[in-house]
């Protein structure tokens, strides 16, 4: 819990009020964390996504494990989503609070990025492939404002800004 705190404090951007949110949920017991990963490509052109069974095409991602911190589920779940493995940049993404699923309590989910080269080869568990996504196409996505946060933080890694905590 204190590694989740801790990155959701120097993710470069917050969502829905999320760090707030963790601090009234660290006096109660809470659900499960969530944790994922915003991958482009060399070119920043490009993000890895996987067609989830309900949710459509997401970043790769899960649940955070007894014991995991954030940063080592997501890039556990990065690797068994994609195959891909990868090198988290420092700075967390993202913190945002949502319901993975209808009627599901709402969960602390830290997103964060990794560049790869698209030449990899993709791998991942059966029956949810990934694949890249052109940045500028529209994907189908229980989470359709992904899209353009995932958009922003590329775009801003592809000007060269340093993405740094509040």
């Amino acid at each position: 819990m204190d590694a989740a705190v801790a990155d959701a404090r120097l993710a470069a951007l917050e969502f829905d009020d999320a760090r707030a949110w963790l601090e009234r949920a660290r006096r109660e017991p809470m659900e499960p964390l969530a944790a994922e990963v915003w991958v482009t490509d060399l070119a920043r052109s490009h993000v890895l996504l996987v067609k989830h069974r309900w949710r459509g095409w997401v970043p790769p991602g899960g649940k955070v494990e007894p014991g995991e911190t954030p940063r080592a589920a997501a890039a556990r779940e990065l690797v068994e989503e994609t195959g891909v493995p990868a090198e988290l940049l420092p700075v967390p993404a993202a913190v945002s609070v949502r319901s993975y699923r209808a009627g599901w309590s709402p969960t602390l989910g830290l997103s964060y990025a990794a560049v790869v080269d698209r030449g990899l080869p993709l791998g991942g568990e059966r029956g949810q492939p990934p694949a890249w996504i052109a940045l500028d196409d529209e994907w189908e996505s229980a989470f359709p404002e992904d899209r353009g946060r995932i958009r922003a933080h590329v775009r801003g890694l592809a000007a060269g800004h340093s993405i740094t905590a509040r």
